[in-house]
């Protein structure tokens, strides 16, 4: 037995590159109810196929050999390549939200996830969350050096969650002052995607599809990428690591959403954005940015997650029926914001400064005075409602996180992206 990258299979003439193997293990006949010992037929291999699409998914390889010298012998030889390849993690810490899209995540995970895991011979310790802010609470007290990575199933806001619990428990381990992070440093282990929610643009822009399987087979791979992620801070403190954010209409919408709680989650969204798009007016604030420091030569570049810029899409004061037509034409890719009245640009900093507008209607004077009294300007951030302070300062840290993935040019025509504001 060789200690190269591949194996060749002389009877089927079919060659299996190591790489692509995630997990092998010996070949029993045994009878009804027996769980241990059987007849050794042989070892089978399983690896990590792509299919088309983006898909991953994987297939077993039999091969047969009644000797049980040779087949321990070659047992152990491709344990000791498999355990040879960095990044895979051997470990890892698991949150399942149950509350996320028609409360499928659990679902997902020990139907789909969970099996796989236990085939690469992966330890898992899972939590269930309970509640808002169950993962991040967890992930600052837990081991983390126990575990090679960490596990999110569920939607974008699940993941976000968990995001900002690793980066925050970063900065408390580096003895950084979590009130405000200038330069904050790298989470210490990378964050796996389980798509699960309402939306999964995440996981869509790390893998080109939502599918359960193909983001499982990518974290057992280890296939990695750094990742930029964004603070978002008052003057006086951080309020949260993200990865994407609305100011204005997509934030209005789901701080509607979310004091409607008591609806059906389908009626709830589309009653809040009818709603909002019924009472739509335009956000007055202040808006001041920072181009990158290195200018972007190639535009497609501004579609990476780990550039050190972001995307700054301005919607300007238009009618209701034009701003329809740039909602129904936001999720293409093809002249998606070729609009008189929206403005992109690739920023690397940008300030939004809510401000009250003089001659206004009293009733209309007086409900953004006491928006801003309570401090009632809402963002979206990662579709988590934030309604912290008046004031925003968003910044992108360069490849804060390491994902795992892969990068967005080996995906085939991936469309959605998830670095944009």
């Amino acid at each position: 037995m060789k200690g190269d990258s591949s194996m060749v299979l002389q009877a089927q003439e079919e060659i299996i590159e190591m790489k692509d193997v995630f997990s092998v293990k010996l070949k029993r006949r045994r009878f009804a109810g027996q769980t241990k010992g059987g007849t050794l037929l042989g070892i089978t291999v399983f690896k990590c196929l792509k299919k088309e699409e983006n898909k991953l998914t994987d297939c077993a390889i039999h091969l047969n050999n009644l000797s049980e010298d040779h087949c321990q012998s070659w047992f152990r030889h491709l344990k000791d390549i498999l355990n040879g390849f960095r990044n895979r993690p051997k470990t890892l810490k698991v949150f399942v939200n149950p509350s996320s899209h028609k409360r499928e995540a659990t679902h997902v995970y020990y139907e789909q996830v969970a099996p796989l895991f236990k085939l690469a011979d992966i330890k898992t310790d899972v939590t269930v969350t309970e509640y808002e802010g169950h993962a991040l609470s967890v992930l600052k007290e837990c081991e983390l050096q126990a575990f090679d990575g960490v596990v999110c199933v569920g939607g974008d806001g699940s993941v976000s969650e968990v995001a900002h619990g690793l980066l925050l428990r970063a900065q408390i381990d580096a003895g950084k002052d979590t009130d405000y992070v200038s330069n904050p440093v790298r989470a210490l282990v990378p964050l796996g995607v389980i798509p699960a929610g309402t939306t999964n643009i995440l996981a869509h822009t790390l893998y080109g599809i939502k599918h359960a399987v193909t983001a499982t087979l990518h974290i057992i791979m280890g296939h990695i990428q750094a990742v930029d992620v964004c603070t978002f801070s008052t003057p006086s403190k951080l309020l949260r690591f993200g990865f994407s954010a609305m100011f204005g209409f997509g934030a209005r919408t789901l701080a509607l959403a979310e004091k409607h709680r008591w609806m059906p989650s389908s009626q709830r969204k589309d009653f809040a954005f009818i709603k909002t798009l019924a009472d739509l007016r335009p956000e007055e604030c202040e808006l001041s940015f920072l181009p990158p420091q290195i200018p972007q030569e190639d535009s497609h570049e501004n579609d990476m997650l780990n550039n050190g810029s972001m995307a700054l899409i301005v919607v300007q004061n238009t009618s209701r029926t034009e701003f329809i037509k740039h909602l129904k034409r936001y999720t293409s890719v093809k002249n998606q914001f070729n609009f008189p009245f929206v403005e992109t640009y690739t920023v690397e900093e940008v300030k939004v400064q809510p401000r009250l507008k003089s001659g206004l209607h009293a009733k209309e004077n007086t409900d953004l005075n006491a928006a801003s009294a309570e401090g009632n300007y809402p963002w979206n951030i990662d579709g988590d409602l934030m309604k912290e302070a008046s004031e925003v300062h968003v910044r992108v840290h360069p490849q804060l996180i390491d994902l795992y993935g892969v990068n967005t040019d080996d995906l085939e025509s991936s469309q959605a992206t998830c670095n944009c504001i």
